[in-house]
């Protein structure tokens, strides 16, 4: 398997959200850009499958060791298969050393933390895995402008709390919660409510206002990208396809009721085909 399918199918199989976000890109960026997904889908996996907090700071280690390979640091060639593709279609990729090891910075405080106390500690996690991730795109989409890489970083930012949404109760599961502590603690919904899957009132009212907060950053965010004037229509495609998915999760969210305990809301391949096709123009 070369290393630019293993990244296909790694980040982005058929019929998954990623696949039909990177339809919407130019041809000649979408291996860089599934290359950059598979980064951030093989950090999320280590979180995942580790169950001991070393073995997991372990496998970030190497993967910091990987990235200085990537930059040409430590003497050797990238031995995975990401960062060999990284290396392949980065136009760059030393100079993207700083962004690839904030987000795997990121992804390190899950496990040093299951709980945030309010939304400014959060804010931390959003802004090196979701801000720092879509900056990455944003370059990798051929964004240059301060304007609209700023505007990528703020709607990276929001993406992520979109997904963390979708994933309260599959992260609870895990032990770790993500909506901060006084904010739970303020519309009465006890941490042990999240974990035993204990829907009330309190609880979709605390719903309500995450998507809110969640929908509104990114409406935010993709006015300030679709109106810089120096960042073109095909350049913000593939952030524009994720913010309409990301958009319609919410929606759909909503629709449950709230609804996240027990399952996680997904959309059907050709509504996520629709949206894309329609975020990206």
């Amino acid at each position: 398997m070369n290393f630019d399918h293993y990244c296909q199918q790694k980040a982005a199989p058929a019929g998954s959200a990623v696949y039909y976000t990177l339809r919407q890109a130019k041809a000649a960026d979408r291996p860089g850009l599934t290359a950059l997904f598979a980064y951030r889908r093989e950090l999320e996996e280590t979180i995942e499958t580790c169950s001991e907090v070393a073995v997991g700071q372990a496998k970030l280690v190497w993967w910091q060791r990987e990235l200085q390979s990537l930059a040409g640091g430590a003497g050797a060639a990238p031995a995975h298969p990401v960062t060999r593709a990284l290396a392949a279609h980065l136009r760059e990729p030393a100079s993207e050393l700083a962004a690839l090891q904030a987000v795997a910075d990121g992804y390190a405080m899950d496990l040093e933390q299951a709980r945030y106390l309010d939304y400014a500690g959060l804010n931390q996690y959003l802004l090196k895995v979701g801000g720092q991730g879509a900056l990455l795109i944003a370059r990798g989409a051929g964004i240059r402008s301060s304007a609209g890489l700023e505007a990528a970083a703020q709607l990276g930012h929001a993406l992520t709390l979109t997904q963390l949404l979708r994933d309260v109760g599959q992260h609870a599961r895990h032990g770790r919660i993500y909506i901060p502590v006084d904010e739970l603690q303020r519309f009465g919904v006890t941490a042990a409510d999240v974990v035993n899957r204990r829907y009330s009132e309190a609880f979709s009212a605390l719903m309500a206002f995450q998507v809110t907060r969640a929908r509104d950053a990114i409406q935010t965010a993709l006015v300030k990208l679709r109106t810089d004037p120096a960042t073109s229509r095909a350049a913000r495609a593939t952030l524009g396809a994720q913010a309409a998915i990301a958009l319609a999760t919410l929606g759909e969210i909503e629709a449950s009721h709230f609804q996240v305990l027990h399952q996680q809301i997904f959309l059907t391949p050709l509504r996520m085909l629709w949206l894309t096709w329609r975020g990206a123009h």
